[in-house]
Order: structure tokens, then sequence, then C-alpha cells
């Protein structure tokens, strides 16, 4: 149990795709009761299945992996209907032609890496094989047919023409389906849920002011983002208003298609149920 005057533990992906959730964050309001912790979705997601972060948006596969212990936050997300821009496979080959090809996938991704391989399993019926590498796409193309980029190494990729054909795993996915997905969904330990709903529900709160704050004016987003990252204005305007940053039924349905679909190619060990976090209550999400 976490004792009632622990600070909740909030981690935050290292990813330009969720800053609208954290910009306008108070976290000196809060003072000593939370601690931030910034990795990628990888290491978030191992830090929340060991408790070792309280909050944060974590890979939405990683949800379905530790749905018993997890609620989510409704009107929070990292989603997209057609086009992410940050979600990218090159490749060599049309899709249909990749059967026996060797594809590099990032170390940074849970979700995206499950979404190509059902993409290919499921819709192209080819047999690929799989290998791990850092997120470069000059090294993976040096040992691989085809390399996956998620984030702002995906960004920082499909500035340069090198050449490849290349795929918004994103608009791919609603081609095919018809549906949303989301990518990253920001969850809570059940436990903490439970011990203090208070400042639980007053963190909530703070993260759709931020959203809220965020998308009604982009401007110092995405100046902060051209520092960073580098761009144009107009491509991180761009960026920023495709992106969706809500979770409802639209959302719901299209993740549960994703995981269904994770189920049935032996991704996921069991069905995945969405339990939402409703300030001091639960709903869970029925077909």
């Amino acid at each position: 149990m976490t004792p009632n005057n622990q600070p909740i533990r909030i981690g935050r992906i290292d990813f330009t795709n969720v800053w609208p959730l954290f910009y306008y964050f108070p976290f000196a309001a809060f003072g000593d009761r939370l601690e931030v912790f910034q990795q990628v979705p990888t290491q978030l997601n191992k830090a929340m299945a060991e408790g070792r972060i309280d909050i944060g948006p974590i890979s939405s596969f990683a949800y379905a992996e530790h749905a018993d212990d997890y609620l989510l936050f409704p009107h929070m997300s990292v989603s997209a209907y057609r086009h992410v821009h940050s979600l990218l496979l090159f490749h060599r080959k049309p899709l249909a032609e990749l059967g026996g090809a060797t594809i590099a996938l990032p170390t940074t991704s849970a979700t995206t890496v499950n979404l190509l391989k059902i993409i290919l399993a499921k819709f192209y019926r080819v047999d690929v094989q799989y290998v791990y590498q850092e997120p470069n796409l000059e090294t993976m193309m040096n040992s691989a047919d085809a390399g996956l980029l998620i984030g702002d190494h995906a960004i920082r990729a499909s500035w340069e023409d090198r050449g490849y054909l290349v795929t918004d795993l994103g608009e791919e996915w609603t081609r095919l389906t018809g549906q949303w997905m989301s990518f990253a969904v920001c969850t809570i330990r059940k436990q903490v849920a439970l011990e203090q709903p208070e400042l639980v529900r007053a963190i909530y709160n703070a993260f759709l002011e931020s959203k809220r704050k965020s998308l009604d004016d982009l401007t110092l987003l995405v100046e902060d983002a051209q520092r960073a990252i580098g761009g144009t204005k107009e491509y991180w305007q761009q960026y920023f208003s495709n992106l969706c940053y809500e979770f409802g039924p639209r959302q719901w349905e299209g993740l549960q298609l994703y995981y269904q679909y994770a189920v049935e190619l032996g991704f996921l060990k069991q069905e995945v149920q969405l339990q939402i976090w409703q300030d001091n209550s639960v709903a869970q999400v029925t077909e």
C-alpha cells in the first residue's frame, strides 16, 4: 500500500506528441505531493508495471498487459483518425511484397510495434522477420528491408527524402478498419486511485486544463517544438492539430478492435476490458 502522505509519481513520455497534456500542468502548485519522471514509452511502461510510477501516458499495448491493475483516465490519450505523422514505416517494397523481409523495430515502442505486426499478419498475410535496433533509420536500413520509427525520431526522418516508401501506420489502420487508433493512454494504478482520490482528482483536472490551454492556442508549443526538434511553424501547427487528445467512445471502439486482433494473433494472452476512472468510481466499457 502507498501511504496517503506519499507523493504520487507521474511519468512523462519524452516525445512531443504528449506535450499538450503537460505543457501547462501546474507542477509547482502541487509542491512535494508529486514527483515527475521523464522516459521513453517502453521505460515508462516498465516503471508502471513495476509500481515505480503511479500515473502516466503509457503505450496502449502496455495497458492491455496490466489492465487488472490500472484504470484509464477519460478525455486523455494520443489518438488519431488517419494520419499521425510520427509513426512511420520506411520500406523499399510495397507492404504486400514484404514477405520474407527483415524489419527493424525500435526499442522505444510497444503499441506501434504490435500495430505493424497486426497490419502485416492480418491484412497483408506476409511473414517477416523482426529485429530490434536503436531508432536510427540509416543504421536500420543498412541491415534490414524496412525500419519502423516513432515519435520525434520518425518526425526528423520524414523531413529527408531518402527514396524509401513511407507508410503512416495511423493512416493505414484507419484505411483498413475505418477505426480510430489510440497509441498512448493515460493510466493510473488502481491502488493509488483508491488511496488518494482527492489528489488524483486534482491531478486529473490539471491535466485536462493543460490540454485545453495547449490546444486553444498552439503558439508556444509550436515555437518550443521548432527549437527542440526543428521544422517549420506550419508543420508543427498541423502536427498538433491533427492529433487527437480525446479518449471517449469512438477511441474506445478502435482500441478494443486493436486488442481483439492482438489476442487473435497471440500478441496478448487474454481479452481486454477497458476500465475507465470516474472520480471515485470505475466504469467498465462493454461491447
